[in-house]
């Protein structure tokens, strides 16, 4: 099996990619950073390249190239798992540093439509295709102090849904799309609340910013947060397996 993941040197992803690389996959991983020590308890084989996701001249030029194309030549299974993510700006509307919010849209929303669209396009051939995409509660429901993370995140799970409906669309009826919708699965799936950099970011910012942060400092204090490691093995056995989408949008604590 071959899988391409981004955000896969820290937190959730470099956990995922490490399952990976234990139960012997072929993983692409695109990060700023590169994953420390890959070789550890590893039978699979890791490609790594450094791309910044924010940095939408960087993500053309990494799919304008044949990477993709090369990767996935021979996959009999080709999974593509959309991970990387930004949780800044965190802040109340009218504060929030325009910079900021154009590097969150794009790495949470617009580098993860392209990298979708580019791997249906480059896995054609591929018999069994299933896209992740990592999506949050914050889609689902609205966090003061989150806007922009907020929509970003409900975006892809309303991106999710269109995709599908394309899928089952062309399932019925032969039109000239069908070949590269073919063998696809697709899930906007949230992995609950994990013991990450991005928690601990989130418990570094102050009441003004984020009114819910005694939320999560509670969770942590309680030991609440989930281990990346546990998280990870849950989510790649639901990913596995034959319910996977079967629902666009899901939630691993209650898919498991």
């Amino acid at each position: 099996m071959k899988i391409l993941i981004t955000g896969h040197s820290r937190g959730l992803g470099a956990a995922i990619t490490r399952q990976l690389l234990k139960d012997g996959h072929s993983v692409l991983g695109l990060s700023r950073g590169a994953l420390s020590h890959p070789e550890d308890k590893t039978s699979g084989a890791l490609v790594q390249q450094s791309l910044d996701l924010s940095n939408p001249g960087d993500v053309r030029r990494f799919l304008d190239s044949k990477t993709l194309h090369q990767f996935f030549q021979n996959a009999s299974h080709a999974v593509l798992i959309n991970n990387a993510g930004l949780l800044q700006p965190i802040g109340q509307a009218g504060t929030l540093n325009a910079a900021a919010i154009f590097d969150a849209v794009t790495t949470n929303l617009a580098s993860v439509v392209a990298l979708t669209d580019s791997f249906i396009r480059a896995t054609q051939s591929v018999s069994d295709r299933r896209i992740v995409q990592l999506s949050s509660g914050a889609a689902r429901s609205p966090y003061a102090g989150w806007s922009v993370y907020c929509a970003t995140k409900a975006g892809l799970d309303h991106y999710t849904r269109c995709v599908a409906l394309e899928i089952e669309s062309n399932a019925e009826v032969e039109t000239e799309s069908r070949a590269s919708l073919r063998g696809l699965r697709i899930e906007s799936l949230a992995p609950g609340i994990i013991d990450t950099d991005m928690q601990a970011e989130v418990r570094a910012t102050s009441l003004s910013q984020f009114p819910m942060r005694p939320k999560f400092d509670q969770l942590k204090a309680a030991g609440a947060l989930a281990h990346p490691d546990v998280v990870a093995k849950q989510l790649l056995t639901h990913v596995m397996s034959d319910r996977f989408g079967r629902q666009q949008l899901t939630d691993l604590r209650q898919s498991s």
